[in-house]
């Protein structure tokens, strides 16, 4: 399947490492010229450098971006127009809030919560939205969590904010569709990041058990009996930003080997 992806602009946010570098490999595979972001300019060269080298594709650029920082995504978007002259695929994305239930959390918390999980989210759509429009075509890919489709036990911070996306995705499909400009919501179930890597210790020292005894309690209530790959996961993300999705949008898809049991 051609997924007409060559040469096509874009724009993976916080990309060093994790669901977002393994995308943005993905794409650059497809021959994408890919833009990466993420706070640390040293992890950024190096992902850089080895997305270059796993694809093939010389075209995998950086730049340092606070996605927490209003002018650090301006000028982010600002770079990529200048150099691909436009934004063709946009992936948001970020890193998880800290895990704890409702007593644990005061007010800058949730504030910290709302402007990593969701305005960031909203301040790049807003400024990638004119050039996708005036050319009558893009699609972006907004990361959650599996809990977009089942709450997860001690992460209320991300339940209430990836939810937040859900419904920020499904009325911008209404407004958007006219321009063929397609948006969905894609959440990881357990896929094997630093991410889950930390929050299996949480889990781990709450309950006073080891690690690994986390890790095989959570495989057996995963059908396919093991964590996913993040390769796995970001090959649907980038079907979901491709020309080969051309009426998919508004949706919410999680990719989690069968774990999550609600409809």
């Amino acid at each position: 399947m051609d997924l007409g992806l060559n040469r096509k602009s874009v724009v993976v946010m916080a990309a060093s490492k994790g669901l977002g570098k393994a995308t943005a490999l993905e794409f650059a595979k497809e021959g994408a010229s890919v833009f990466i972001s993420s706070r640390s300019e040293a992890e950024l060269k190096k992902a850089v450098e080895e997305i270059r080298s796993a694809s093939g594709n010389e075209q995998v650029f950086y730049q340092v971006c606070d996605i927490t920082n209003p002018k650090d995504i301006q000028s982010l978007i600002k770079e990529v127009v200048n150099q691909n002259g436009t934004v063709d695929v946009l992936v948001n994305n970020a890193g998880g809030p800290p895990a704890g239930t409702f007593d644990k959390f005061q007010d800058d918390d949730w504030q910290n919560a709302f402007e990593l999980n969701l305005l960031s989210f909203i301040r790049t759509i807003r400024e990638v939205l004119p050039y996708m429009k005036e050319q009558k075509s893009g699609r972006i890919v907004n990361f959650a969590s599996s809990s977009i489709k089942q709450t997860i036990d001690n992460l209320l911070l991300s339940n209430t904010f990836r939810a937040g996306i859900v419904g920020l995705v499904k009325g911008l499909s209404q407004e958007l569709g006219e321009h063929n400009i397609l948006i969905n919501t894609l959440g990881p179930g357990r896929i094997g990041t630093d991410r889950l890597t930390e929050l299996d210790q949480v889990r781990a020292e709450k309950l006073g058990v080891s690690v690994k005894d986390v890790q095989q309690q959570a495989e057996r209530s995963i059908p396919m009996g093991r964590y996913g790959e993040p390769e796995e996961f970001a090959k649907v993300a980038v079907f979901l930003g491709s020309g080969a999705n051309t009426y998919l949008t508004g949706q919410s898809l999680v990719v989690d080997g069968g774990m999550v049991k609600a409809l």
